[in-house]
């Protein structure tokens, strides 16, 4: 018995065209694959259980102040019709702080995208079955998957709002990516009357795998993630951040949805707007500043100067000056083993983790941050 989500993707255009054989396959085994790929992506979010997760996961939540800014905009936003939240992607704890944020506040809950890397074992069930998240195959080419996919999530929307992150995967070398389309333009095709895109960043302190991600600086293949979750576990060890969550103003979708151009301009109009929210941290703007040996007060002072270029910029500043910064951001990152503070003078320890930390920025700064030699 086919159920109400699968029937409609069936009724679908683009799926009935596929089906008709317009992309080389078609009868029984085009049907197979688009129920196929169907099967793989159908989700379930029971809320209340997952809110229980938070319990289990307290080890590492506890290491995670969250912090919402302007939440105001996501409540407005969801009382006025559906929501897709678009947001950077810094670290598997994304999909925990962000979601938490909104559920604590008493938003309501959105259904999430993750890699399908994330849905193996017992956290896949957990994922399939009680937070309500869609697995996704990244960098895929094939049709059938992309507009199985594409007409999902499109029905997915009618009932539920999205919560995915436009630059795919994580970002290893630490900058804001450009982003990717795909989700952009399955949730521009769901047609739905009053949906808007609301532009959310999270920032952190520290990252949590950020000596992982800044080794590899360029992901080449997908790793399994019982391993990436044991290098996580590793570098939790006295790990401790603030995340920051913040909301933008919604953005109304006024463009043609089977226009690439337009599409292409929308994402990057997104991207912008989450790049803007993105919170300026003391660790960020001291890794910016950073030399590979430079004294206290010379430190101030090129903090000064980050800060300056970034308020210029409209940047969202959690730090106002360059004493502040120095003050607040060498003890977690000496603490992390990425500096290390004598007396009056810091030199580098761990360079390439603290260049991971200064490219957070490089999408406000009028330069490409200046790298640590």
């Amino acid at each position: 018995m086919i159920d109400e989500i699968t029937e409609a993707v069936l009724a679908r255009d683009e799926v009935t065209r596929y089906l008709e054989g317009r992309h080389g396959e078609s009868g029984r085994a085009a049907r197979e694959r688009i129920q196929g790929y169907l099967e793989e992506l159908r989700t379930t979010q029971r809320y209340p259980i997952y809110r229980a997760l938070k319990h289990p996961l307290y080890p590492i939540l506890r290491k995670i102040e969250r912090v919402a800014e302007h939440l105001e905009a996501a409540r407005a936003a969801t009382r006025a019709g559906r929501v897709v939240y678009a947001s950077n992607h810094k670290s598997h704890t994304d999909y925990l702080v962000e979601l938490l944020v909104l559920d604590e506040n008493g938003v309501r809950p959105p259904i999430i995208a993750a890699g399908i890397n994330l849905f193996g074992g017992p956290l896949g069930l957990l994922h399939r079955h009680v937070t309500g998240a869609i697995p996704i195959r990244r960098n895929t080419k094939d049709p059938a998957y992309l507009i199985t996919l594409k007409a999902y999530v499109a029905e997915l929307l009618r009932k539920h709002d999205l919560f995915f992150y436009p630059e795919g995967g994580r970002s290893y070398s630490g900058e804001i990516k450009s982003p990717k389309t795909g989700l952009i333009h399955a949730a521009l095709q769901a047609d739905h009357s009053h949906l808007v895109v609301l532009p959310t960043a999270v920032a952190y302190d520290l990252v949590l795998e950020d000596h992982v991600l800044a080794r590899q600086r360029i992901k080449r293949t997908q790793r399994p993630f019982s391993r990436e979750l044991a290098e996580m576990v590793r570098y939790a060890v006295g790990y401790r951040s603030r995340a920051f969550v913040t909301f933008g103003k919604p953005i109304t979708v006024e463009i043609d949805a089977a226009s690439r151009r337009d599409v292409l301009e929308f994402a990057h109009t997104v991207m912008d707007a989450i790049g803007r929210l993105y919170k300026v941290l003391p660790t960020a703007v001291v890794a910016n500043a950073m030399r590979p040996s430079i004294g206290r007060r010379d430190l101030e002072a090129r903090a000064d100067a980050v800060i300056d270029t970034l308020r210029s910029k409209g940047a969202n500043l959690g730090v106002t000056s360059g004493a502040e910064a120095v003050a607040l951001g060498l003890e977690p990152l000496e603490a992390r083993g990425i500096i290390v503070v004598e007396r009056s003078r810091v030199r580098v320890r761990e360079r390439n983790v603290l260049r991971y930390y200064a490219h957070t920025l490089d999408h406000l700064l009028a330069s490409p941050s200046r790298r640590t030699h």
